[in-house]
């Protein structure tokens, strides 16, 4: 929604200096309900690790989904701090001329249009790991089927009893 509609709609303002203000604000709008997200995303990613650690020890498949989860969970933290941080960038000083909130123009600062050039990659980033979460959830879920859970744990006592 963001790449589509907040920067869509900040690029057909009228005049390129109330651009980067434009869409600031929509993002500032939306910052609340994505730190109320990620708050419950953490809160219940941690409350399941918990519950599950029995399984994420002993269960094969199940580890390395965990980690796997941890990793992409931190670069998508990483990935939105970083794009605040630009985004206040873009949207400070002197109402200076951009295409559009990810485009630059002629007339933007050098400094502006470098931020703008990253958060043109981040905007399709952050998509792109949350999906990526949300696919590792599904075969979490997948694992904790009895089937799955006997067939993993057995493949990890195996393991153990080999090495």
């Amino acid at each position: 929604m963001g790449a589509v509609g907040v920067n869509g709609a900040a690029a057909t303002v009228r005049d390129p200096r109330d651009r980067a203000k434009t869409a600031a604000a929509g993002w500032a709008k939306w910052a609340p309900v994505s730190a109320a997200a990620i708050g419950a995303h953490l809160l219940g990613g941690g409350g399941l690790l918990y519950a599950n650690r029995g399984r994420v020890k002993h269960q094969s498949g199940v580890t390395s989904n965990t980690v796997a989860k941890i990793a992409l969970t931190g670069a998508a933290l990483g990935a939105t701090i970083y794009s605040g941080i630009l985004g206040a960038k873009t949207a400070q000083g002197d109402r200076h001329s951009v295409d559009g909130a990810t485009e630059p123009n002629a007339a933007t600062p050098d400094d502006v249009a470098s931020a703008q050039t990253q958060l043109r990659y981040l905007q399709w980033a952050l998509p792109v790991l949350t999906g990526a979460i949300l696919v590792l959830g599904a075969q979490q879920g997948e694992q904790q089927r009895p089937g799955q859970i006997l067939a993993g744990v057995g493949n990890r006592l195996a393991r153990r009893v080999r090495d």
